[in-house]
């Protein structure tokens, strides 16, 4: 599920969205696109975006917790259930000045995004739209016109990527299962 809220990409991430007011006392749940929803309680300044492109102001996060998946949080901005149902629908924004520094094998998964994606025989399977988790490991969806492909995204079926383009060494099949050809033949089933 793809969300659309204009605001600057070259300052900003989209990170999550709020699904609801959750409590009486002003905290909202947070639904978080890594699949890691803890990770949210290690940034210090959020924003909220809605629909419109309004921004927040910063936010920083006053109490924090886990629930069912989902992050649980009051924000300091935030006086009471009133205010949190008035951010439901929003995303949820980091300032990427705010991201951790990565280690020398590391990538941030805005950073494939757009990129065009190439076996190791040198076939182009398409661009990468977006990546999803889907609770077992993160998924790049890689779209070729109106083919879409669902790859794994792992240290073994990723072989490298610079600025425009990431190399895969899918294995036997992966990319057919998704094109409806038998595998065997090259023909449609």
């Amino acid at each position: 599920m793809q969300h659309h809220f204009p605001f600057p990409e070259e300052k900003f991430l989209l990170i999550g969205t709020v699904i609801k007011a959750q409590g009486l006392k002003g905290e909202v749940s947070i639904h978080s696109f890594s699949g890691q929803p803890e990770n949210l309680n290690t940034y210090d300044t959020l924003f909220l975006v809605d629909k419109g492109g309004n921004l927040s102001p910063k936010l920083s996060i006053k109490r924090f917790r886990v629930h069912k998946g989902k992050a649980v949080v009051l924000f300091d901005r935030v006086r009471d259930r009133s205010h949190a149902e008035q951010l439901a629908g929003m995303g949820v924004l980091l300032a990427r000045e705010m991201l951790p520094p990565l280690a020398e094998d590391e990538f941030y998964w805005h950073q494939l995004i757009g990129l065009t994606v190439c076996t190791t025989a040198g076939e182009q399977v398409g661009i990468l739209r977006h990546v999803f988790s889907n609770g077992a490991q993160d998924i790049m969806v890689v779209q070729d016109g109106d083919q879409e492909y669902l790859v794994p995204l792992s240290d073994g079926i990723i072989v490298s990527y610079d600025e425009t383009q990431l190399i895969i060494d899918p294995p036997p099949g992966l990319l057919e299962i998704n094109s409806g050809e038998d595998e065997g033949t090259g023909h449609p089933k």
